[in-house]
């Protein structure tokens, strides 16, 4: 049970009753005076609550519940009585208190104003179809006291181990020394008066004895509650970061008066709602026209508020085209991509799980366009993936058919090489060996090792369901091709030397030019004699053999 009895001197201090303590043979010892009721912690100039059997007080069968106290001259007075199937109570105090108390919901006594005047005893009394009990509520200042004592004890008030110094305001300490008559031996008593803040919650206070004749006694050090209304609201967001589309989200309101207020006013978007013995107020399966300013505020003081900005964030994205795309060689492909979110989204697009720095230009297709493409745009939080499939089709082309000879020079290798989509299929008009064929990107590769008897036309067709194409290629047989080489060697030296003739005629017949140039006589013909024509024709004759 607690023997501390504190009354604020306004909104933010608080006046401190200590119990009495007692020096006694250099003894310091402490002893409450009054009666052993409980006691009360209010604001001076708030409302004080004064509770009622420490809240235990709807017993079965109740009936009604009514409030006494003591008055100044000790008789006693009726405060209010309130019925057990009634919502309102009837005040019946017709002095300073009837319009200053009320009941809470939990039967205690409200009193408005606060003041040192309400320093008195209070008495709950809870009637039931089985019993009537009754619980006083104490408010009196305590007192320090060193008793018989010679000389005189000298009492200090400490708090967290440093001396109170009265200074008439918010540290008042009254002291008294009586004298017995029949001893002689001296009683020192001390009053305290604190007027305390809201830093005094964790304060420690202590009487302590001071004498001549012993060591200094101190009393077992006392730590009270401290009431103050509340000065700030704060109000937190409960929910992973960031909010997205579809989540619940909690708001809880916050406020630093103590006792601390348990309900709330909370504003959804201009919608006040008010939530009663909590402080949390949950939004479900939030959308992002939840996105906007909530406030919270103490239920009897609306300008006393805190905002936050709650933010949900959501994406949508649509892709054009999507799924299985089939498109000819040569046709254009448009991409479009929509989206719309809450910050800027990032955009990324990967070709066959390959990154790409950019969606590749589409207006002209080609079989290495052909792929699964995916998009993935996110913000944080939230990732969506889109992808289509495209398919690049057209009719086969043959590009080169060519030949070459093994490298042990026994085989004659033909590689035709196509481009088509799908894969064309190859014919060859002759039979041989299939070494390997390759598709990529639309193009295919055909091989072919055939070993000739004879001189071949080879022919090399692919084909698709959208068309074919066909190319020859001469292959001769080992012997031929030797024959061939053979040949010519042959032309090719008798071409040779028809040539070395024909230069040498030629060179012949300019020397003879020369020769003669010097009789020729101008307007005569640029001829020479028949002898030297005949010889001339002669040699080019031979040239031409």
């Amino acid at each position: 049970m607690s023997h501390l009895t504190v009354i604020s001197a306004d909104a933010s201090l608080l006046l401190c009753l200590m119990p009495a303590c007692h020096l006694k043979q250099d003894v310091l010892v402490l002893y409450f005076p009054g009666s052993c009721v409980d006691t009360v912690i209010g604001l001076y100039g708030e409302t004080i609550e004064v509770p009622c059997n420490n809240g235990i007080n709807k017993p079965d069968g109740l009936i009604f519940t009514k409030w006494k106290y003591v008055k100044d001259d000790g008789s006693p007075g009726d405060l209010l009585v309130k019925q057990a199937q009634k919502d309102d109570a009837t005040v019946s105090a017709t002095d300073g208190y009837k319009s200053r108390v009320s009941i809470a919901a939990n039967s205690s006594l409200l009193i408005t104003q606060g003041s040192l005047v309400d320093q008195r005893v209070f008495t709950c009394m809870v009637v039931s179809l089985t019993n009537l009990e009754e619980h006083s509520v104490e408010l009196k200042l305590g007192e320090c006291v060193a008793e018989s004592a010679n000389p005189a004890a000298n009492l200090i008030w400490m708090k967290n181990n440093q001396p109170l110094v009265d200074d008439g305001k918010t540290i008042i300490i009254t002291s008294a020394i009586t004298k017995d008559p029949v001893t002689g031996l001296s009683s020192t008593s001390s009053r305290l008066q604190y007027t305390a803040s809201k830093e005094d919650v964790e304060s420690q206070f202590t009487c302590t004895a001071k004498h001549v004749m012993g060591s200094d006694q101190v009393s077992a050090p006392e730590t009270f509650p401290i009431h103050y209304p509340t000065e700030k609201v704060s109000l937190q967001v409960v929910s992973q970061s960031p909010i997205r589309e579809g989540d619940d989200v909690t708001l809880k309101c916050q406020a630093d008066g103590n006792p601390p207020p348990t309900s709330f006013n909370f504003n959804i978007k201009g919608k006040k709602v008010t939530v009663m013995d909590k402080d949390v107020y949950t939004l479900t399966g939030v959308t992002r026209a939840d996105t906007g300013v909530y406030k919270c505020s103490l239920l009897d003081n609306d300008v006393m508020e805190s905002t936050q900005m709650v933010t949900v964030s959501f994406l949508d994205v649509s892709l054009t085209p999507t799924g299985k795309v089939l498109k000819k060689l040569g046709e254009k492909l448009e991409v479009l991509l929509e989206k719309n979110a809450s910050t800027e989204a990032k955009v990324t697009w990967k070709k066959d799980n390959h990154k790409l720095d950019k969606l590749p230009d589409f207006s002209n297709l080609t079989y290495s366009d052909a792929g699964l493409y995916v998009c993935d745009v996110s913000i944080e939080g939230i990732k969506h993936s889109l992808s289509f499939e495209l398919t690049v089709e057209g009719g086969p082309k043959i590009m080169r058919l060519t030949k070459h000879r093994s490298n042990d020079g026994k085989h004659k290798i033909l590689t035709c090489e196509a481009e088509g989509s799908p894969k064309p299929d190859v014919q060859w008009s002759v039979n041989g060996t299939n070494d390997e064929t390759t598709y990529v990107n639309g193009k295919a590769t055909y091989k072919l090792t055939v070993v000739p008897s004879k001189n071949l036309t080879v022919s090399c067709q692919v084909t698709n369901k959208l068309g074919h194409d066909m190319r020859d290629i001469s292959v001769f047989s080992q012997k031929n091709e030797d024959g061939a080489e053979q040949a010519k060697v042959i032309v090719g030296v008798v071409v040779g030397l028809s040539l070395a003739a024909a230069l040498v005629g030629l060179i012949y017949w300019i020397c003879i030019k020369k020769t003669r140039q010097g009789s020729w006589k101008t307007g005569e013909k640029e001829t020479g004699t028949s002898e030297e024509s005949k010889k001339l024709e002669e040699n080019n004759h031979k040239a031409d053999v």
